[in-house]
């Protein structure tokens, strides 16, 4: 059991990471989580699919492989760049419940696995990305709370109004709650790219805009963390922001112009 307070308000929190136990298996609320961001985003889809080009079904035999593979790739991520400890305590590699899951390497993983089921059944590789991209961000927005719960994920010292106040190692601190600022920020994201996709003009759009968008907000909240996954002195997290949105705005820059170009001879 951890507390987390929020002393300008008056809250405080008792938190348990394990929500209810089966026999000896304590069920994690971060599980629980991931489980509802995911029954969230196939409900989104089967309530729009009559307006997509790919069955529904289609999408569902694509979840099965998606999410326990991004699942894998983004522990394999963590443990990468924590290797000095992995390496000395191998086994730990396989204690998931204890935390330790990197987005970008979910993001890398799932991208993997999205190309080759396309490859496979014959699917629009970019057309698919944008119907999945901005369940992905609602996903996120949702799954930071369980960050929360662990009491992890969250940033320096401050004395905002909204600073967090938890205990580490058995020291009392005031922090900067950037689970939810992040939590706040993919859910922004999400409506935005529900809008974009929903005047798309051209397959990759709204993928481009998601990984501009998320990448902007990861690098300016990686600043604050104190978890980050570090290669020397540098933040591997904000490394990999910057090139992604330099990346996909030269991407969709070019795309957009295309576009236009094609737009403007058709009116010809």
């Amino acid at each position: 059991m951890q507390t987390i307070t929020f002393p300008e308000i008056g809250i405080e929190i008792n938190l348990n990471r394990i929500a209810f136990s089966i026999g000896s298996i304590g069920i994690h609320w971060y599980a629980i989580f991931i489980v509802f961001a995911l029954i969230i985003a196939l409900l989104f889809l089967y309530k729009k699919r009559n307006k997509m080009e790919i069955k529904f079904e289609t999408l569902v035999d694509l979840m099965l492989y998606l999410i326990p593979i991004s699942l894998i790739c983004a522990r394999i991520y963590y443990c990468l760049f924590r290797g000095d400890y992995y390496f000395k305590n191998p086994w730990k590699i396989f204690y998931i419940q204890d935390g330790g899951l990197a987005i970008y390497g979910g993001i890398i993983g799932g991208a993997l696995t999205c190309y080759f089921f396309c490859k496979k059944r014959n699917i629009n590789f970019l057309l698919l990305l944008d119907y999945i991209v901005p369940y992905l961000a609602l996903g996120q927005a949702i799954g930071r709370w369980g960050n929360f719960i662990n009491v992890e994920a969250y940033g320096t010292e401050t004395k905002l109004p909204w600073r967090m106040g938890i205990i580490e190692n058995g020291i009392y601190k005031e922090v900067h709650p950037t689970f939810l600022y992040e939590s706040i920020a993919d859910l922004l994201i999400f409506f935005v790219l529900i809008r974009v996709n929903s005047k798309n003009n051209f397959n990759g759009k709204t993928t481009c805009l998601y990984l501009i968008l998320y990448s902007l907000v990861r690098f300016f909240i990686e600043e604050l963390r104190t978890d980050s996954l570090m290669l020397y002195n540098i933040k591997i997290s904000q490394i990999l922001s910057l090139a992604l949105f330099v990346v996909f705005n030269i991407l969709l820059s070019k795309k957009e112009y295309r576009q236009r170009k094609i737009n403007a001879n058709l009116e010809k």
